[in-house]
């Protein structure tokens, strides 16, 4: 009986989880939309508004969740050794350029460019763990990698202009990853350092004026107060799920995402070049080969059934 039940509650929780992961991603791609319905707003303005609504939230929720002592700790480590605060700016800075990219994207016609980033980002991270960290990689992951690889030449080699964006995404979160792993910051109080830090540049964004003859600003409050509200629940949720599934699903989950940003890009009216289709093509294959590994880890890690 106790068996059953306890099979019940991880079968709710991985089941929730998966939900959590997939309201995440659709809410993410609805904020990337919603960045398009906010002109004359630039990326940067838009950029401020989500770090000033998204940071107290983030504060909330560490303090419901009882884990303020990792703001604590952080700031102990601040007081003893004021030299990380150097390092501290660095990590916002890589965090704050992430942000404002997914809001500047999709509203000056790179939004494909940032969702092909995201694409690559898992191989790119697995790169920044066998060179940074010495972590091993697998067969399917060194396979994978090489068909990463071939995408990325033939970017650079003929795609109609080369895709900054992507390179921005793929190569700034792993130097974003690795230098909180290396501050041992990679915890929720972490980020919220980092986007408290990020304040006084967003704040400075949104009292910037609006260009000269861009008009005012459609539905200014309903707009802003929308994109706060996406921000916020799409990282409640996100938190949600990573809190419910185990990492190898949750990283799976991961690519849904993406994926959707492309049908985004593409409801914009982007469209993928002949010469890119080579790229996203051995891109989206490696993905695969990824997605088949983790598929079959979850597979090894199942429990056997007990006999009734």
């Amino acid at each position: 009986m106790t068996s059953s039940s306890s099979s019940s509650s991880s079968s709710f929780e991985t089941s929730s989880g998966v939900a959590c992961s997939l309201i995440a991603s659709v809410l993410f791609a609805l904020m990337y939309y919603h960045a398009t319905l906010l002109a004359p707003l630039g990326g940067a303005g838009i950029y401020g508004w989500r770090i000033l609504l998204t940071a107290p939230f983030l504060g909330a929720f560490i303090l419901l969740s009882r884990r303020q002592a990792e703001i604590a700790g952080l700031w102990s480590r601040l007081r003893a050794r004021p030299v990380l605060w150097l390092a501290m700016l660095l990590s916002s800075l890589l965090l704050g350029v992430q942000l404002w990219l997914f809001m500047w994207a999709p509203i000056n016609g790179h939004g494909l460019d940032v969702s092909l980033g995201y694409f690559l980002l898992p191989l790119t991270l697995v790169l920044t763990g066998r060179l940074c960290f010495g972590e091993r990689i697998t067969r399917w992951q060194g396979a994978a990698c090489a068909l990463a690889a071939l995408g990325v030449v033939n970017e650079l080699l003929y795609a109609p202009r080369v895709s900054w964006p992507a390179f921005v995404v793929a190569l700034g979160y792993p130097c974003y990853f690795a230098l909180r792993r290396v501050l041992r910051t990679n915890h929720l109080g972490g980020m919220w350092f980092d986007m408290v830090l990020s304040l006084p540049v967003g704040l400075w964004f949104i009292a910037a004026p609006l260009p000269e003859g861009a008009g005012a600003l459609r539905h200014p409050v309903l707009g802003i107060l929308v994109l706060g509200v996406l921000s916020a629940v799409a990282l409640a949720f996100m938190i949600s799920a990573n809190q419910r599934l185990k990492l190898g699903l949750f990283g799976l989950l991961s690519y849904v995402e993406p994926a959707l940003l492309v049908g985004v890009s593409l409801w914009l009216g982007e469209r993928i070049a002949q010469s890119q289709w080579l790229t996203y093509g051995s891109i989206w294959a490696a993905i695969a080969l990824l997605a088949c590994e983790g598929l079959l880890s979850l597979r090894a890690l199942r429990p056997q059934a007990l006999p009734r």
